[in-house]
Order: structure tokens, then sequence, then C-alpha cells
């Protein structure tokens, strides 16, 4: 009931966001943080003096929640349904076929899921 309002707005802005950061800084990636921190200097940099930081801060905000969203509606559609339940000792292109499936082709699908609706292909 709750999952949907909640969790998959929160999940890139939160957890995978600052986690990736958090691992970068840890582990001393120095190289790839400094790549991360570039997308926020060129962001802030070209519409720093168009916008306050506040917005801006929204306007990420806002990028990350949608991003979310629609990570979380394209992965979970071609894997939720299929029964996963325990191992049943089976070779990897089985456990793939057996853990997966295609969503119904769309016009709308096709596009919204960037083709991944044809999950077992994928």
């Amino acid at each position: 009931e709750f999952f949907f309002p909640a969790l998959p707005p929160l999940l890139f802005p939160t957890y995978f966001h600052y986690h990736t950061f958090y691992i970068a800084y840890t582990k001393k990636y120095w190289v790839d943080l400094a790549w991360m921190l570039t997308f926020y200097i060129r962001f802030f940099y070209t519409y720093g003096s168009l916008l306050e930081t506040k917005t801006l801060n929204s306007l990420i905000s806002l990028h990350r929640m949608l991003e979310s969203s629609w990570f979380v509606w394209v992965s979970q559609m071609n894997h939720i349904p299929m029964d996963i339940d325990y191992d049943k000792n089976l070779d990897w292109m089985s456990t793939q076929l057996q853990a997966t499936c295609n969503v119904e082709q769309s016009l709308f699908n096709d596009w919204f899921t960037g083709h991944l609706n044809f999950q077992i292909e994928h």
C-alpha cells in the first residue's frame, strides 16, 4: 500500500545517490569522486546565474525523484511476477528465463521502458 508512493521517489535521491558518494569517499576513489562532483559543478555553473540555490536543489531533487520512480516501475514490472522463491539449482540461462518476463508491447511501453519490456531478450 505504501511502497509506490514512498519508496520509489526516495530510492535514488537518498539511497543510491548518497551511497555512491559514500563508497567513492570511503574506498578513496578520488578520480571517480571528482568526476561525480563535476556534474554538480557544471550544473550550478550553468544554471546558477538563472536560478537561486534553493530552486536548483529542488530541481535536482525533483529530477532524482522522477528518475527513481521510473527506474522502479521499469525494473520491477519485469521481475516481480516470476517464481523465484528458492534456488532450484538450474543453469544460469534457465534461472534467468524463469526470473524475468516480457511485458506486452505497445507504443507507450516501448518508449517508456526504452524497449526493456523485452526483458528476456535484454
